[in-house]
């Protein structure tokens, strides 16, 4: 009897124990790192202000000042009025030029010239050859003997036909409104007019008219127009030449001579307190020109270069001083 066959079995093979332990890391490793994963999720990216970078640092400029406006107030006397010339001369010598001229009577006169841009040594060399009959002419009226009407042709033709707006400095001229006694001030308009009107001297001149009003000398009202230099001009710094004299050292000899003591007396008063209002007075020496006469013209250039001279170092202080406090 044959023995009965034992059923077919399919052997599994079993892995061997080190694939199976490869199999078991690897597992583990993977397990890891997946949990790990998930517990490390990147981040939402967070919105930032971007960031300034840090600002320069600047050095704030300086406050500048505006420039120091300087002028030179010219007083009025009749002939003693060539000594503003000799001042003029000295000051330009020392390279100081004024911004602003403001004149009364003869001081208008050369301050229009001045003002027109001619230099101290051209306003010498036009009041050389000057003749009285170049300036005045005689025409005998109930108000007056003396017409101003070739003065103002003479400074017109001078200045080149040029308005006070258009001379090449800003130049004030100073008259007395005859009816009210009120200083006035021309700073538009024809020159030689209105230089006219402020050297017209009462009585000897006729009062000149502009536009439908009677003007006179200034030196009534402002023999030296120091306070119309600040207030009218916008001067900083006033630099006056007061060519008045002492009535004690005047002669009285004729009639020009009693009108100009006149205004010297009436002067005294005024120019003490226009003159307080100075940076710095200028005062030639004129008691000894002759009021009237056109021969002293040499002494009076020269006592008004003198007088500028002299008063240099105290102006050059003074200017210093307030260029520094501005």
């Amino acid at each position: 009897m044959s023995a009965t066959p034992a059923p077919l079995r399919i052997a599994r093979a079993s892995p061997a124990p080190s694939a199976l332990r490869r199999l078991r890391t690897t597992a583990l490793v993977l397990t890891a790192l997946a949990l790990v994963a998930c517990g490390t999720a990147p981040r939402q990216p967070t919105a930032e202000p971007p960031r300034t970078p840090p600002a320069t640092p600047t050095i704030a400029a300086p406050t500048v000042a505006p420039p120091l406006k300087i002028a030179l107030a010219l007083g009025g006397g009749g002939t003693r009025g060539f000594a503003h010339i000799g001042v003029i001369k000295a000051l330009e010598a020392q390279g100081i030029v004024p911004d602003i001229i403001v004149g009364t009577s003869a001081g208008a006169v050369v301050g229009a010239l001045y003002a027109a841009g001619y230099t101290g040594f051209q306003l010498q060399e036009l009041a050389i050859p000057l003749q009285r009959e170049s300036i005045v002419s005689w025409i005998p009226t109930r108000r007056g003997f003396l017409d101003c009407e070739r003065l103002r042709r003479y400074v017109n033709e001078r200045v080149e036909q040029r308005p006070l707006e258009k001379l090449a400095r800003t130049f004030g001229v100073v008259a007395t409104d005859f009816e009210t006694g009120k200083a006035i001030v021309f700073r538009t308009g024809e020159t030689g007019l209105a230089v006219c009107a402020s050297s017209a001297v009462p009585v000897v001149f006729v009062p000149v008219r502009i536009s439908g009003r009677d003007y006179v000398d200034g030196g009534l009202v402002s023999p030296v127009p120091v306070r119309i230099a600040r207030s009218s001009l916008g001067a900083d710094f006033v630099i006056a030449v007061d060519i008045s004299s002492r009535p004690e050292d005047n002669r009285t000899l004729d009639v020009i001579d009693v009108l100009m003591q006149s205004f010297d007396i009436m002067g005294q008063t005024i120019n003490r307190s226009e003159l307080a209002n100075a940076d710095v007075v200028i005062r030639p020496a004129t008691a000894r020109i002759q009021q009237g006469s056109l021969d002293d013209r040499h002494v009076a250039i020269l006592e008004g270069e003198k007088a500028a001279n002299a008063a240099l170092p105290e102006l050059r202080e003074k200017l210093e001083a307030r260029r520094r406090s501005r």
